[in-house]
């Protein structure tokens, strides 16, 4: 599985519906709101690397009020989740 990060801007008055439109995107896993440089950050995850090249200048891009888009594809994740359910793999509750 391949996780990429999208950082996006959009059009102030639009950013509620650009988030539920990105959501609703096939391959697109959560979008948040946020502060900072960028209004969104979508989490994207798919099983290519062409389908970022579909997915994100094809579909995400051409949300009505996004603005611009940067994106980051993720090497490896140092989540505390996943670390501990790797652990927990075979082992029952008692």
């Amino acid at each position: 599985m391949i996780t990429a990060l999208v950082l996006i801007r959009a059009a102030t008055d639009r950013i509620p519906e650009a988030a539920e439109a990105i959501a609703d995107i096939d391959g697109v896993a959560e979008v948040y709101s946020c502060a900072g440089d960028v209004d969104l950050i979508a989490v994207v995850r798919v099983t290519e690397h062409e389908e970022l090249a579909s997915l994100i200048p094809g579909r995400i891009s051409k949300v009505d009020g996004v603005l611009d888009t940067d994106t980051h594809i993720a090497f490896r994740s140092y989540s505390r989740r996943d670390t501990d359910a790797a652990f927990d793999i075979g082992v029952d509750d008692a």
